[in-house]
């Protein structure tokens, strides 16, 4: 059985410009993919396209089946009882997805009340638990509080919680930790990891850091100039990398780990 079906995806810009180019990709419940590649390989556009979130002027063609759905050309009504049930993102800067306007319980409690049918105190208490679950202090200050009055990783924390709230059967984590510091990325990862396997959640991680993605995936895609070079699991690509492009990115995640190690040491 496959959760996620991705058959010869190709996103092209309005003048033409192909920046996925005949991508195919599977994941089936419960399993976690890495997709690995530098900035314009087209990983970003791919999670994007996943859930029918494409920039305006930008076209997908190909097949993208995400739990029985036809995401290629589905109408946004179609799309909408998709996202969050089915599939969920967590963004690279959370202040991109979260409403500087509103408060974080307000927001938090927009996808409970729409998808869980929650109100009054029931709803009030899911979002208290859904902060408590993604390890927040003092959730109800955080529920009160704008973004911009609480840190960066809290901030992507809440972002994680509003993902998961509706229970996904897919969370698609795009860069999440990337704008973090080395610590409390390190947090994130190991809380990312923890949450979607007491919840027997299927993973889709993208990052241009193969580091990163060994620690929460087990197989993974790198990515070209749009085009999927080289697939396996992530031992695999660590051990016997085949293509060139995939031996630089293992060397420079072996740099930056040591680097890291350099840093850490007393």
């Amino acid at each position: 059985m496959t959760l996620l079906d991705i058959r010869g995806l190709t996103v092209r810009t309005a003048d033409g410009r192909t920046l996925v180019d005949d991508l195919s990709l599977t994941v089936g419940p419960g399993e976690r993919l890495g997709v690995i590649g530098e900035s314009g390989s087209g990983k970003s556009l791919t999670t994007l396209a996943v859930l029918g979130l494409l920039p305006e002027g930008m076209t997908a063609t190909g097949s993208i089946e995400l739990a029985g759905t036809q995401i290629v050309g589905a109408t946004e009504k179609r799309l909408t009882t998709v996202r969050g049930r089915d599939a969920a993102i967590v963004f690279q800067e959370p202040l991109t997805a979260l409403d500087p306007l509103m408060r974080v319980g307000r927001q938090l409690a927009e996808p409970l009340r729409r998808r869980r049918r929650l109100a009054g105190g029931a709803l009030k208490r899911a979002v208290a638990e859904a902060l408590e679950q993604v390890r927040l202090p003092e959730p109800d200050r955080i529920a009160r509080a704008f973004p911009h009055e609480i840190s960066g990783g809290q901030r992507q924390r809440v972002a994680l919680a509003m993902a998961l709230a509706c229970e996904p059967k897919l969370l698609i984590a795009d860069e999440p930790t990337t704008a973090l510091d080395v610590s409390v990325q390190a947090e994130m990862l190991a809380l990312i990891d923890t949450l979607v396997r007491e919840r027997e959640m299927a993973v889709l991680f993208v990052s241009h850091d193969l580091a990163v993605v060994a620690k929460v995936t087990d197989r993974a895609l790198v990515m070209k100039d749009g085009r999927a070079v080289e697939e396996g699991t992530v031992e695999q690509l660590v051990r016997a990398p085949r293509e060139e492009y995939t031996k630089a990115l293992v060397t420079s995640a072996r740099r930056l780990e040591s680097a890291l190690d350099l840093r850490s040491a007393p």
